[in-house]
């Protein structure tokens, strides 16, 4: 086959093009510090750079639910920890009230006492985290606890607030409001008042209560022990979570991120590659006989 001018000409541009394509190429991962700017140039990079994002999304929604989960556990410890204090205080006064000693108008002192921790029972019971009470299982449009000290909620059939925090792994964020604010608390601690109120009580008609309010209290207890073994496990979780972000990230940028000093050498091989190129398609490149006319 003969080899023309025109041939040679071409076969130079078409390597040239190539050359300079390569050359840009890299030039752009090391402005960008990525492999690829489009999936054409490798879908290889592409398809597995979709699939580490996807993992690093969900990581970064079971985070923000994780979020969700120590917010209201860590409300729900708050507000045991302040409803244990409450009946420690009523255990107090039940305590003192029980004595014979004691008159029947200071037994009707302290039942003003009693009625204002009461209510503040009713305060604890009905807490808030973002608007939603946190005591009412999945119902948390509606407070758990009335004013009159009845219950909002029907104690058989108080669902579990229940958040993914992982693939196939659900963890109940809330604290069931019959095992601390049941209406048996609130009943108990009325009928305390009306034997303080009452001036022919004795101090073994109010001693029976103690035994009644130190019950209650080891529920808020057993209350308190469960949330922080599941607390224990969020945190491992949580870690968990931290650790395959972590690893994934590592793992998407080793596929899409361009090494910086390899590229850099390659990028300056390339361009010495092409600049020889230049030189050496002038020699090559023949006069034509326009050349030779002007």
């Amino acid at each position: 086959m003969r080899v023309t001018q025109g041939m040679i000409s071409q076969d130079f541009l078409r390597q040239l093009n190539n050359s300079s394509s390569s050359l840009a190429t890299l030039q752009q991962q090391l402005m960008t510090g990525n492999k690829i700017s489009k999936p054409s140039q490798d879908p290889v990079v592409a398809t597995l750079g979709i699939a580490y994002r996807s993992d690093v999304a969900h990581v970064d929604q079971f985070s923000r639910n994780m979020d969700t989960v120590h917010q209201w556990m860590d409300a729900s410890d708050s507000a045991l920890d302040e409803t244990n204090q409450v009946l420690t205080r009523l255990n107090e006064l039940t305590t003192e009230a029980s004595s014979d000693s004691y008159t029947s108008d200071q037994r009707a002192d302290i039942e003003k006492e009693v009625e204002q921790l009461k209510q503040q029972l009713v305060t604890v019971a009905n807490t808030q985290v973002a608007g939603k009470y946190i005591f009412n299982g999945t119902q948390t449009s509606k407070k758990p606890v009335n004013d009159d000290y009845t219950l909002n909620y029907d104690p058989d059939n108080v669902k579990d607030v229940n958040i993914t925090v992982n693939n196939g792994i659900q963890i109940k964020a809330n604290v069931n409001p019959n095992d601390v604010f049941s209406q048996s608390l609130f009943d108990d601690i009325g009928k305390l008042q009306d034997a303080l109120k009452d001036s022919d009580s004795k101090g073994a008609d109010i001693s029976k209560y103690i035994s009644v309010i130190q019950g209650h209290m080891d529920d808020v207890t057993a209350a308190q022990a469960d949330l922080g073994a599941r607390e224990n496990r969020v945190d491992l979780i949580d870690n968990r979570l931290s650790n395959q972000k972590q690893t994934t990230e590592t793992i998407m940028t080793n596929n899409e991120g361009a090494d910086f000093e390899s590229t850099l050498v390659n990028y300056q091989t390339q361009q010495t590659i092409h600049n020889a190129a230049l030189a050496v398609g002038s020699k090559i490149m023949q006069p034509t006989l326009v050349d030779f006319l002007r």
